[in-house]
């Protein structure tokens, strides 16, 4: 039958589980692999040893949460994570597999406290959920189908050393907790970093070596050499070195499968009775495809229809199929109805391209959809553009602000996996009207922030790493009908260099799809077609979606998602050969519509430029309690930034702003004119002023007064000035001896003048001021 077609994967992936029985899982028992080292300590806590890339990774169990169903703890030098997996027995209202995987950071393992006002770990970070995603892409797919059961996965982290990540032992803890539980899981997996640095791969890096490395893998393997997910940031390396890395790190994950394996082993783990599997019955499938197979091929060979016309074809014949099924089968519960529907809906799918070669949109299996692109969408935008593919929309902007606006990550972040701030960021947004659907625009949930994370590794390489601005990519997603995450990074390629940003080389990317025929007996895979641009059918009903970006030269950006437990190296070779074929076309067009940066950046951009204050000048500058700036950056929109002790970066959003940013400074700073003074001259001042410790006085007229203090007034010891008869506009000499080094104020002297040593009186002409534009003023010399 039809149904039979595809159905090798699910069974194979139901062996050793058993409906209503205890049956053990189906192990690998192999001998206890080179350079691991299994203890039992009292109290069955079992300590394993894996050595992992020169490195000795340790994996210990049952000391830590024994209430919970699988427990692990996994450390690599002194960063250590405990990961704990608890499912019901009792299945949940949900139609699919619901999973949640947690991965916290705590403050404690950094040996920091939380900087919030609580003192607590808050809401979860964006690190935190995208290392969560990680994790949850690794472990889903070795669930059998139909376990629909509520399981958790919490990762803690218990200490770090600030050298190794944890995130990835995170992954291997996860796999070990679900592999000693006796949750129905057909791992184990192992997970690996792989870093390249100076052309050499090296396994689990160091955050040191990981800063200088050109390449951040994680592979996620399973037994027999099988990938099960990739991770992937590049700085735009060849294809045959991003290829050989993949393969060093599936490699390395073995050891890790197999120490685990021989943990299980040791444990004696059986696996618990599953209640029920929520599968399709035979029996309905066969009848469902009696029904409605020759309606729903009908409607899949019609390449005249899209994304919307198809879904309500498909809806039209569900329902009438679905009442028919109803009406022979009173007794079955709506899910089996709604799944044998489904399983039938997809076998027709997945034959048409498995034996006809046959898309449903007329493609042949390596062709891209319809390409269009445009920039320079509207004139106040600092870059916009418009990428098309197909029934797939995106606009991206580009923002420029100061580098003050760059984000700023906790310092818990920092300590615990080094992220520091950043002055390039890309927010993807998917709107519920890009699938003709309605729903609550509220903030940004995991899938968005993940699909954005994506499409920043894939841009961030060609950026600039002096830019002097803080950049901003937003990617709208208008339609969507599949791939848009690679749509952003096409998009935000042609955005950038629309709003001049110089970057190395445009960046493209695509994804494939997998359509795989698996065999009944072993679930082994016989036939498989990779599909090029995959639309969103070809990922709900396909096995793998397979993004990958990059430039003409090399890859920036991969992320591998599977819904089988594993695929051989093979296909994913092919896969990565495939993604550059269409990756290399995208580019070719999009080039037609802009293939360099713009020379310039747009007029409406934004303008940063230097002040030069000297140091006794800094707090006529700046006011009193930063007054001044407060009231320029109110004022005029700007923001002014301290580079270093003398100089002041100014960034406006506009030319205008800078415009009026410069008149506020030339105001403040106009009657406030610096003349270059000799040390040990002597000078006539003007009292303007007289206080109860000295008098103000004023070297020159537009100067603003300085404190003449009474112990300079006088060899004798005085408490007041009016002791001496001084008066608010006497003249009087005074010596100069330089400035404060501290904070820059005059320091003059009368009494000195008392002694008699022969003085000459100076007259000040030269003048200079506070300098805009970054030109550091010429000392200027004092006249007779």
């Amino acid at each position: 039958a039809m149904a039979a077609a595809t159905t090798g994967c699910r069974r194979a992936a139901l062996r050793g589980w058993a409906v209503g029985g205890r049956v053990a899982p189906q192990w690998r028992r192999p001998l206890l692999p080179e350079g691991c080292v299994l203890r039992v300590a009292a109290g069955a806590c079992r300590t394993l040893t894996v050595e992992v890339g020169g490195r000795k990774m340790e994996f210990s169990s049952g000391k830590l949460a024994r209430f919970a169903d699988g427990s692990a703890v996994v450390q690599l030098g002194d960063t250590a994570v405990m990961v704990t997996a608890v499912s019901k027995t009792k299945p949940s209202a949900s139609q699919f597999m619901p999973l949640v995987v947690d991965y916290r950071q705590k403050a404690a393992a950094a040996g920091r406290i939380p900087t919030n006002y609580l003192r607590r770990e808050l809401g979860s970070t964006d690190k935190e959920i995208l290392t969560s995603r990680v994790i949850d892409r690794s472990i889903r797919p070795l669930f059998p189908a139909g376990y629909f059961y509520d399981t958790q996965i919490l990762c803690n982290l218990l200490a770090v050393d600030g050298v190794n990540d944890p995130d990835v032992l995170a992954i291997n803890g996860a796999s070990a907790a679900l592999a000693l539980s006796d949750i129905p899981w057909n791992g184990p997996i192992g997970a690996v970093r792989v870093g390249l640095v100076d052309g050499e791969t090296i396994i689990n890096p160091t955050r040191k070596q990981l800063s200088s490395s050109t390449l951040n893998l994680v592979v996620a393997g399973a037994p027999q050499n099988q990938v099960v997910m990739l991770e992937a940031t590049a700085e735009n390396i060849l294809q045959q070195d991003f290829c050989h890395a993949i393969k060093v790190g599936v490699k390395q994950t073995q050891h890790i499968i197999q120490g685990i394996q021989q943990l299980v082993k040791e444990r004696g783990v059986v696996k618990r009775t599953v209640q029920k599997l929520y599968v399709a019955p035979e029996e309905i499938v066969e009848c469902a495809n009696k029904l409605a197979s020759n309606k729903i091929y009908a409607v899949f060979t019609d390449s005249g229809h899209d994304k919307i016309s198809r879904d309500e074809a498909i809806n039209k014949i569900r329902l009438e199929t679905e009442e028919q099924l109803k009406e022979k089968f009173p007794e079955a519960e709506p899910y089996e109805i709604i799944e044998s529907f489904n399983v039938v809906s997809k076998d027709i799918f997945r034959n048409l391209v498995l034996n006809e070669y046959r898309r449903c949109d007329g493609r042949d299996l390596t062709s891209l959809r319809d390409i269009k692109c445009e920039v320079d969408m509207f004139k106040m935008l600092h870059g916009s553009a418009l990428f098309q593919r197909g029934q797939t929309q995106v606009l991206c902007t580009v923002t420029f602000d100061s580098i003050e606006s760059s984000v700023k990550s906790d310092v818990i972040s920092t300590a615990v996996s080094g992220i520091k701030d950043k002055n390039f960021m890309l927010h993807y947004e998917f709107p519920p009207y890009a699938t003709n659907e309605i729903g609550k625009v509220s903030g940004m949930n995991r899938r968005e922030l993940g699909h954005g994370a994506l499409a920043e590794r894939a841009l961030k390489p060609v950026i600039p790493q002096d830019f002097p601005f803080t950049i901003r990519v937003t990617s709208e997603v208008l339609e969507s009908n599949g791939s848009s995450s690679m749509a952003s990074a096409c998009g935000g390629s042609l955005a950038l260099m629309d709003a001049g940003v110089p970057v190395s080389s445009a960046v493209a990317g695509v994804a494939i799809g997998l359509i795989t025929k698996c065999s009944l007996e072993n679930g082994d895979i016989e036939d498989y077609r990779l599909l090029t641009d995959i639309l969103g059918i070809e990922d709900y009903y396909g096995d793998m979606d397979f993004k990958m970006a990059g430039t003409n030269k090399g890859i920036t950006a991969l992320q591998v998602d599977l819904k089988l437990p594993g695929i051989p190296i093979k296909i994913v070779m092919e896969a990565i050969q495939q993604a550059t074929a269409g990756k290399r076309e995208i580019l070719h067009i999009m080039n037609q519509t802009l293939a360099k940066p713009r020379p310039n950046r747009k007029e409406s951009g934004p303008v940063v430029e230097t002040i030069h204050v000297p140091l006794s000048k800094r707090l006529r500058f700046v006011g009193p309690g930063a007054y001044n700036l407060k009231k320029l950056q109110a004022q005029t929109g700007v923001t002014v930034s301290q580079l270093d002790e003398e100089t002041y970066s100014v960034f406006a959003p506009t030319p205008t702003a800078m415009h009026e940013a410069r008149e506020f400074i030339h105001d403040i700073c106009k009657d406030d004119q610096e003349v270059n003074l000799e040390f040990g001259a002597v000078y006539t001042a003007t009292i303007t002023e007289i206080r109860d410790s000295g008098v103000m006085v004023k070297l020159y007229p537009n100067m603003t007064p300085v404190l003449l203090h009474n112990s300079q007034l006088d060899q004798r010891k005085i408490k007041h000035p009016s002791a001496l008869g001084l008066e608010v506009g006497q003249e009087i000499q005074v010596k100069y001896f330089g400035r404060d080094p501290t904070d820059g104020r005059m320091r003059l002297s009368r009494k000195i003048l008392q002694s008699p040593a022969t003085t000459v009186l100076k007259t000040l002409t030269d003048k200079n001021s506070i300098v805009l534009g970054g030109t550091v003023p010429q000392s200027s010399t004092s006249s007779q």
